[in-house]
């Protein structure tokens, strides 16, 4: 690039119910970068959906997440420009792609479904546009928590006990599934939707009377679901960077005051302590390193990641959760807290994801897509 400042585009909010976590992230992240480094522009998905695109942002970034809530006709980001936005019609999708002439490298910070699940990313590489974070099949694979236990499972990753379901088969025989979930889980259990993010409808369930209502919210987010066995653990955490060649950071604790670590915990604080790093002995931390790394090569990742894991300290016995294709950057979020520890501050940090971005579109323009060259 030179001398001459990375255009980078940042596409966030999402028609999802993690709308406003994608908010808190995107201006997190606008805040962190080097302005003598990055023109930043807003690439803003409204809650219905329509894309809206800001004016670049050259020097001063936004303060608040109202100033990042872009539509037709209002000013931009930072309130300076006299023209209004750039509206990406669904029904141009041609000119999703156009955004591809005014930014360099895109940080795709929509959380949920529709954003990291692969959707968005399968959009970028259509556009044949570097970017930041896990590539398609990644995505998918690490937002589906169904489909991730598969993957885990196939790796010989420990992992605990779990029923899938589909929402139909609720529907059709509720006393068939709790009695199949009662007879292979047992209670206390965790309900999911399989594809939500955030804590986003995930109810304990001590009872039967708790299980049908857990299933029934979480059968508002998805129609696919997952119910977890419960186990004695303490929540330990980690953050993977890199693709090919990967690092990781320190090991850091979730303490939650409520029962487990939700919605509110994870984004209004609600009396939840992060232990960063984990007191945990040396030779746990190492495990968990391996094997975050070990997922992290599962779903092929890319760019970054954050792994959960659940440590039985009694029975020393470890359990891979979840792995985090798109963890938040706000105030509250682990990942950039637990590189900070490990020595990478908050700026390094972006800078380092864009660079693998650029590395990881670099070495897929080497695939040859036309046989004709091999002969």
């Amino acid at each position: 690039m030179g001398n001459e400042k990375i255009r980078l585009g940042i596409i966030y909010g999402g028609k999802s119910s993690e709308h406003e976590v994608s908010l808190r992230t995107a201006l997190s992240i606008m805040k962190a970068v080097d302005a003598n480094r990055y023109e930043v522009t807003p690439i803003y998905v409204q809650l219905d959906g329509s894309w809206v695109k800001g004016e670049a942002i050259a020097g001063q970034l936004p303060e608040k997440i109202e100033a990042l809530r872009l539509s037709a006709g209002e000013p931009t980001a930072t309130g300076t420009a006299e023209s209004g936005q750039e509206v990406l019609a669904s029904s141009k999708p041609a000119s999703l792609f156009a955004i591809g002439q005014q930014v360099d490298v895109i940080f795709p910070v929509v959380h949920g479904p529709n954003g990291e699940d692969g959707t968005i990313q399968g959009m970028l590489e259509l556009a044949n546009l570097p970017y930041v974070g896990t590539g398609v099949m990644a995505s998918a694979v690490g937002m589906d928590k169904w489909m991730m236990k598969t993957v885990f499972a196939q790796t010989g990753l420990p992992q605990v006990k779990y029923v899938g379901l589909l929402r139909s088969q609720w529907e059709k025989n509720q006393d068939e599934v709790m009695d199949k979930i009662e007879r292979e889980l047992g209670y206390p259990c965790f309900v999911k939707p399989a594809n939500m993010g955030s804590s986003v409808g995930i109810s304990k369930a001590k009872n039967r009377s708790e299980l049908a209502h857990a299933l029934g919210v979480a059968a508002k987010f998805d129609r696919r679901l997952i119910v977890e066995e419960f186990v004695v653990a303490r929540e330990v955490e980690i953050g993977v960077l890199g693709n090919e060649e990967l690092v990781t950071s320190v090991v850091g604790e979730v303490i939650a005051a409520k029962e487990f670590y939700d919605y509110e915990a994870k984004y209004k604080g609600a009396g939840t302590e992060l232990s960063i790093p984990a007191i945990i002995p040396d030779r746990v931390a190492g495990e968990i390193a391996e094997l975050a790394k070990t997922a992290f090569q599962a779903l092929d990742g890319s760019g970054l990641s954050r792994v959960d894991f659940f440590w039985d300290e009694k029975n020393d016995q470890l359990y891979i959760n979840e792995v985090n294709t798109m963890p938040g950057f706000t105030p509250f979020s682990m990942y950039p807290m637990l590189f900070q520890a490990a020595g990478v501050g908050y700026s390094e940090l972006i800078d380092r994801l864009v660079q693998l971005a650029f590395e990881r579109h670099a070495d897929k323009q080497r695939n040859v897509v036309d046989a004709e060259e091999l002969e």
